[in-house]
């Protein structure tokens, strides 16, 4: 059972660094945008292009492209929590539309309100369905999971990971060659001796 403990390890990881974004994300509401008059154009530019970082984040997890498929093709008992998760995100997608329609900024209090609201039910949703994924679809899936398919799916984690370094490696700037050079020699002075750089 250690594969099967690696990748639950691995994704419960990566479950806390989407936990700590969404958590940022609502901080940053209550803080910056609850109890406000009015919020401008950056603000609600920044607080719906987060949510969009964040629910394709929250898309491309191991857990949706990995873990789950696994856990339908080893059983049926999974079914409503696998539904009860799929209403989850479709609670945190309508609530991502709704703020597409608060364009601009935003100067009546009521309005403002409704945003704050709309934003946090993203936030809501998300966070409950973390929580349902590591309270009962991470303990089935060890009891359901087979070890060959456990085996299969830490490969699948492993190669994820190594296409992604890849990408990354093939998005970053190049570093400039060092080169050797040599100064130009300037008028030489009698007796005087040339430096040489390199």
């Amino acid at each position: 059972m250690l594969t099967a403990t690696y990748t639950l390890v691995t994704l419960a990881v990566e479950q806390t660094r989407i936990r700590v974004g969404l958590q940022s994300l609502r901080q940053m509401l209550h803080a910056y945008y609850v109890n406000q008059g009015a919020l401008s154009a950056a603000q609600v530019e920044h607080a719906t292009g987060t949510m969009h970082k964040l629910h394709d984040a929250c898309h491309w997890r191991k857990s949706d492209k990995f873990l789950i498929p696994a856990v339908r093709r080893a059983t049926r008992l999974a079914d409503d929590l696998l539904a009860e998760l799929d209403a989850l995100s479709a609670q945190s997608g309508d609530a991502l539309a709704v703020s597409g329609a608060f364009g601009g900024a935003i100067d009546d209090v009521e309005q403002v309100d409704a945003f704050c609201a709309v934003v946090d039910s993203f936030c809501a949703a998300w966070l409950a369905r973390l929580d349902r994924e590591e309270q009962a679809l991470f303990p089935l899936a060890r009891a359901a999971v087979t070890g060959e398919a456990w085996f299969a799916l830490a490969n699948q984690l492993l190669a994820h990971d190594a296409y992604l370094q890849e990408q990354r490696s093939e998005q970053a700037p190049a570093i400039p060659r060092r080169h050797t050079w040599r100064a130009r020699p300037g008028p030489a002075r009698p007796g005087a001796r040339l430096n040489t750089l390199h």
